[in-house]
């Protein structure tokens, strides 16, 4: 019998529009910060309600600079989940400053908004919340709790553009939002991200971190005032990002049917604890359940291997972060943050892109179901 097509977690989809304008933007000259950029900024500030968005070459840049826009530096503390991409932590290090973990909800998998207040202390100045999988962060308790205790946010939204809170989209509210456009984000832009600022003195400023501190004179000349660095988005990039945006509600909205179709035919009886059934708070970025890796022969690994033969592919997003050599060497050990460390152990990303047909679904449940079983 002729073997099933290989079926990655995630793949982007790129039209021959978009790779034909790539074209011409190489056939332009300007391959690097230019009209394009300045058009994709224009459109993701249209998304947001018309706030200043500026785009760069990456989300985690873009949470650095965020930091450095709230003047956070060394002998300040910014609150963080250890259930992310280890770049979340690593902004504030990258600043000076000191990443404080709070553990993560269980239910949500992201950070536990009951445990977040005791974690605040005098030189807290920041809460960078992460909505993991594109499943919002409840919005109005963390920014009451912002509010409260003077604190700035950075939203690591990287994985939620698209998504609404409670009818809101992220980004047209709210403090300092940095998106994502990495290649297996909703939309990409290759490499690339943005932030979501608050007012045009923040995004002028924003502008100058983003090449080197640098502005330019109408006569020729230049002068640095503050440091920055090389965080530049290209026209290249700009252009795939441009072109994936107007597509943005489409992705989301095939994301959504998948998602339906994955909580439809996933078996229940397998012991998998399936994340949250919100279609109305998420932009279903990704499908991740918890395995039940107790009873698995073999653990985690062994199912992979077993999905792998099968001719699918599935992620690991995250392990816990504070787990990490770097971060046991700043002093932290398992049992910290229990439901983190429960999360990261057990997760595993299902495929889950726009172009994966209703049967692929089917096809990735029941090679769930057998593989468990052949583990249990």
């Amino acid at each position: 019998m002729e073997s099933l097509p290989h079926l990655p977690f995630t793949r982007p989809d790129i039209d021959e529009a978009t790779i034909t304008e790539v074209g011409d933007v190489l056939r332009s000259g300007w391959i690097t910060s230019g009209p394009k950029m300045k058009a994709f900024e224009d459109a993701l500030s249209e998304l947001c309600g018309g706030r200043p968005v500026r785009v760069l070459n990456s989300a985690t840049g873009g949470m650095e600079l965020a930091l450095r826009l709230c003047n956070i530096g060394p002998g300040d503390e910014v609150i963080t989940t250890p259930m992310s991409w280890v770049a979340t932590a690593n902004v504030t290090l990258a600043v000076g400053a000191t990443p404080v973990f709070v553990d993560a909800d269980l239910a949500t998998r992201n950070i536990d908004l009951d445990k977040l207040e005791a974690a605040i202390t005098p030189r807290t100045k920041a809460i960078i919340p992460v909505d993991l999988a594109g499943l919002a962060v409840d919005r109005d308790r963390l920014y009451d709790i912002a509010n409260r205790h003077k604190l700035r946010v950075v939203e690591d939204a990287a994985q939620s553009i698209g998504t609404r809170w409670k009818g809101r989209m992220l980004g047209s509210f709210g403090d300092l939002v940095s998106f994502s456009f990495h290649a297996n984000k909703n939309i990409t832009s290759a490499e690339g991200g943005c932030l979501v600022m608050n007012t045009p003195e923040e995004a002028r400023l924003f502008e100058k971190m983003r090449l080197q501190g640098i502005t330019r004179f109408p006569d020729g000349t230049m002068d640095m005032d503050v440091m920055g660095g090389k965080f530049n988005l290209t026209d290249i990039a700009a252009v795939i990002g441009l072109n994936q945006l107007k597509r943005l509600e489409e992705f989301n909205a095939r994301r959504a049917e998948l998602a339906k179709l994955y909580f439809r035919h996933f078996d229940r009886s397998l012991g998998c604890m399936l994340p949250l059934e919100d279609f109305e708070n998420t932009n279903w970025h990704m499908f991740q359940p918890l395995l039940p890796i107790e009873r698995l022969r073999g653990g985690r690994p062994a199912f992979i291997e077993g999905m792998a033969a099968r001719g699918i592919s599935v992620g690991v997003h995250y392990p816990a972060m504070h787990l990490f050599t770097f971060y046991r060497a700043r002093g932290y050990k398992e049992g910290d943050y229990p439901v983190s460390e429960q999360i990261g152990n057990s997760t595993v990303t299902l495929p889950l892109f726009p172009a994966m047909r209703d049967e692929d679904v089917l096809r990735v449940c029941d090679a769930v179901r057998d593989v468990i079983h052949s583990l249990v």
